[in-house]
């Protein structure tokens, strides 16, 4: 591609990160395109969306080869899709739809690519049910730094137990150790290589952000069945009370998965929004584009998605509701979880989606998303007109949903202590928040960096990570952190990982880790 504009299109990602450019931009086909590219290119960057928060999508002299071209649907059944990697979550969401088909761990951006996904093991609202991308990844195409294509099924190849791999390619054997750090025990977890004893081929590559090689095609596993949804908003006065009611509601729901009770309340995510999320929602009047009322003295509000026998109806749902609470109210799961909201006393003021009211669910999922859209609007709007080295100064951590709280009074204490104007929202029903600084100055992302690096060490402490699902990239303090959630010498054995794969550093340099030749500022 050689049009300036297409060219300059690809210099940044959602991260923002100023002074991307590139040596050239490839618009591959087939994964004997991407091959040839491959081969023929020193510096490579595969991106997709580039939907990025981390810079991993930005590049920095490299060759860009997007996915964009690559949106087959190769192949549907009752429990798996095969994908080429350009195809959108939303896309695929369709596709799936129409045959009633449903593929959990989508993360929140449908725009994203399956490819991206899978590069950074990507996780969404539903992690708390349905685990992460990797448990959903059963096939990958991949082609190495060589150029070769490697086919990967999940169960064909296995690491040796003396903790390596041994991989026959078309230019050489090579044994590619396996790390022998020891990853964090949480729900999600985007900090670079996979490492487990014996571990299986492909989770190599789920996560690895591009540097080992290009995934091209992608199987993933579906349910066969598609629950039906009805979202709620679920505004609180004060935080502890919203953090009872999250845990409550994760007890009941995994009673239900236990017990398959069919009127058990059955809840797939929650999602939150603090105080300040709700003031840019005002203040940008995403509220009222969404019809949706939030009440001032919202402290902190909730998107929960209840999971329902996929035959039920608005019709259904809204005559439980009506009948929740009364003597005749039928034992329902709309009518418990009506129940548990009197008992917080919240009733009266949920927003709701019904199953089939596809219109408001949008407005519902609009109304979060909408928060991480006005924190990027004043990010790029200071770079601007402020400064323009200001950049995106987020985090990813997460925590043992039982050292939340903790975690949550830490990120206000730093906060308060550093005078940052900030917002945090995320995915509370698993643990994982996200702090973003809204910069007014370049001071405010130097010391916003420094109070990333701070909540990272307290997610470490708490027996948490750093990095839980938007992956590390070029960012530097996220770089940081992987090095401390790993130490140097869980770094060396990645570096010893990729120079197996990729000796020459060709493929997505400088994410994850700096090249050789270069150290760390």
């Amino acid at each position: 591609m050689r049009d300036p504009e297409v060219l300059a299109s690809y210099l940044e990602d959602a991260a923002h990160v100023p002074g991307g450019h590139l040596a050239g931009a490839y618009s591959p086909s087939d994964e004997v395109d991407v091959a040839r590219i491959v081969r023929t290119e020193s510096a490579v960057l595969p991106i997709g969306a580039q939907s990025s928060l981390t810079g991993g999508a930005t590049p920095m002299g490299d060759a860009v080869i997007t996915t964009a071209r690559l949106r087959r649907i190769e192949h549907l059944s009752d429990s798996s899709v095969r994908v080429q990697a350009g195809v959108s979550l939303q896309e695929l969401e369709s596709a799936l739809t129409r045959i009633g088909r449903y593929y959990p761990p989508a993360s929140t951006f449908p725009g994203a690519f399956v490819g991206g996904t899978v590069s950074t093991n990507a996780a969404g609202a539903a992690t708390f049910k349905y685990g992460t991308t990797r448990r959903w990844v059963e096939g990958l195409t991949v082609v190495l730094a060589n150029g070769d294509v490697l086919d990967v099924e999940r169960g064909a190849t296995r690491a040796h137990p003396d903790g390596y791999f041994e991989l026959e390619l078309s230019d050489r054997t090579v044994r590619v150790p396996v790390p022998r750090y020891r990853m964090p025990d949480v729900a999600k977890l985007s900090a670079g290589y996979y490492a487990r004893p014996e571990m299986d081929l492909i989770d190599l590559f789920i996560g690895s952000e591009g540097t080992l090689g290009v995934i091209t095609e992608a199987t993933l596993r579906v349910l066969p069945v598609r629950p039906a949804f009805c979202l709620a908003l679920v505004p609180f006065r004060d935080r502890q009370a919203a953090l009872s009611f999250v845990l409550r509601v994760r007890d009941i729901s995994m009673r239900t998965w236990q017990t398959r009770d069919p009127r058990g309340l059955d809840v797939s995510a929650m999602e939150h929004m603090d105080g300040r999320s709700l003031e840019l929602l005002r203040e940008d009047g995403v509220d009222r584009q969404c019809h949706v009322r939030l009440p001032a003295w919202a402290a902190m509000a909730l998107l929960v998605t209840l999971e329902l026998p996929p035959d039920a109806t608005g019709a259904q749902a809204y005559e439980d509701i009506g009948r929740s609470g009364s003597s005749g109210a039928t034992d329902t799961p709309l009518a418990r979880y009506c129940t548990l909201l009197s008992d917080y006393g919240v009733l009266e003021d949920v927003e709701i989606a019904v199953p089939g009211d596809s219109s408001r669910a949008a407005q519902l999922l609009s109304l979060r998303e909408g928060v991480p859209a006005s924190v990027n609007q004043r990010v790029g709007r200071a770079q601007k007109l402020v400064d323009g080295r200001i950049e995106k100064t987020g985090g990813d951590m997460i925590v043992p949903i039982d050292r939340l709280e903790e975690l949550l009074d830490f990120y206000d204490n730093e906060l308060q202590r550093r005078r940052l104007d900030a917002a945090v929202w995320g995915h509370i029903s698993d643990g994982n928040v996200h702090p973003n600084v809204i910069p007014r100055s370049f001071a405010d992302v130097e010391s916003g960096r420094a109070a990333m690096q701070a909540f990272g060490r307290e997610a470490i402490r708490l027996g948490g990570a750093p990095l839980a699902e938007h992956g590390v990239g070029r960012n530097r303090v996220k770089q940081q952190l992987l090095s401390e959630l790993y130490g140097e010498e869980g770094i060396a054995e990645m570096r010893a990982v990729k120079a197996a794969l990729d000796p020459e550093w060709k493929l997505a340099r400088g994410v994850l880790f700096p090249p050789p030749e270069v150290t760390p500022r």
